[in-house]
């Protein structure tokens, strides 16, 4: 049995703990940690837990109950100290994304953790599901011949009037760091290639009720002449897409369209081959154990079971916080901006 006490118990926290947990065998919540009094309330009331294992402090739950594990699903400015103070703790970890406020101090924790011979794990979740591991698994594979292009469409309508805000609505990269981070993670890892450079344009109209840009568009440059087009919105009138977009991705010998991750665990993915000559078909899609959260959860209890990297590491998952922050750079100086550490790729599907 995995032991976890998980730290961040907001709407999503709470929601990994009354849904996700449960599902994925061999895994004990046996704390949970807020420093907020009313989050801890809500947990209570959502999911039975005992007032017993709700604490105040990361601390105060590890001097009262052994754990293996640390799960992390505070906000981005709590990723690095709780991480770091778990690792000190001895315990493995896996937390949201992006997993750090700079690239620096997410190699730091690497490092750590590697120093400590402990497991550090990324939630890229978008990962878990049938299209992604079906598309990847045909790039891998090489059928369809040399991919020159890929295009890439997000939309949203979640423009804060009249709706209440959001956390997101507040951010100051509300897509490029909050979304977009999912999209450039699967580029990495369905591409199998090294992004080398990024130019990116974001704004924010005035009406948007974001205070960071919504909206981005952005080319992205991988190896081998790879160029990915991608445009991002959260606040488009247009027909929404599934959570990881809809994705056209061109072949010499074909295209394939897909799109993956529909609301609240239900499957919309789907994958069309459309060959240069002949009628298009939908490919069909595995059957998987878990997915999202739990597909990640589920890679996380197996790879500590089997003493081996998980598929999202913190190490494999530099490349996507580098491209994640060229982007943002890019949008900042308007202008092509080099990817970081770009002699890594998104590294080989995990067999399952």
């Amino acid at each position: 049995m995995l032991r976890v006490v998980q730290v961040g118990m907001g709407s999503w926290g709470r929601d990994w703990a009354r849904t996700v947990i449960p599902e994925v065998d061999g895994v004990e919540l046996v704390a949970c940690v807020d420093s907020d009094d009313d989050s801890l309330a809500m947990l209570r009331k959502e999911t039975g837990i005992s007032p017993q294992r709700c604490f105040s402090s990361l601390e105060a739950a590890l001097d009262a109950f052994a754990a293996d594990a640390v799960l992390n699903t505070t906000t981005l400015p709590g990723h690095g100290p709780i991480s770091k103070a778990a690792l000190e703790r001895g315990l493995h970890v896996l937390l949201e994304k992006p997993f750090a406020e700079t690239l620096e101090c997410a190699q730091e924790l690497v490092d750590l953790a590697a120093a400590r011979g402990l497991t550090l794990m990324v939630s890229q979740n978008y990962r878990f599901f049938p299209a992604v591991r079906t598309v990847a698994r045909l790039v891998q594979e090489g059928g369809l011949g040399e991919l020159f292009e890929v295009a890439i469409d997000f939309r949203r309508n979640d423009a804060a009037p009249p709706s209440p805000k959001r956390r997101h609505h507040t951010d100051a990269q509300p897509l490029l760091v909050d979304m977009s981070i999912h999209h450039f993670d699967l580029l990495r890892l369905i591409v199998g290639r090294a992004p080398i450079a990024v130019s990116c344009q974001a704004w924010n109209p005035a009406w948007s009720g974001f205070a960071g840009p919504p909206v981005a568009i952005a080319s992205l440059l991988f190896e081998r002449d790879l160029m990915v087009s991608y445009r991002g919105s959260w606040i488009s009138a247009g027909p929404e897409t599934a959570w990881a977009g809809e994705w056209s991705m061109e072949f010499e010998r074909g295209q394939l369209f897909w799109t993956s991750r529909g609301e609240d665990n239900m499957l919309q993915d789907r994958v069309t081959l459309t060959p240069r000559r002949g009628r298009a078909r939908a490919i069909a899609l595995p059957t998987m154990a878990h997915i999202d959260r739990a597909g990640t959860l589920a890679e996380f209890a197996a790879s500590l079971r089997a003493r081996r990297e998980p598929e999202t590491s913190g190490r494999a998952n530099l490349g996507t916080m580098a491209l994640m922050i060229a982007a943002v750079r890019s949008a900042e100086r308007r202008e092509w901006v080099a990817v970081e550490g770009r002699g890594v790729s998104g590294g080989n599907l995990t067999a399952r």
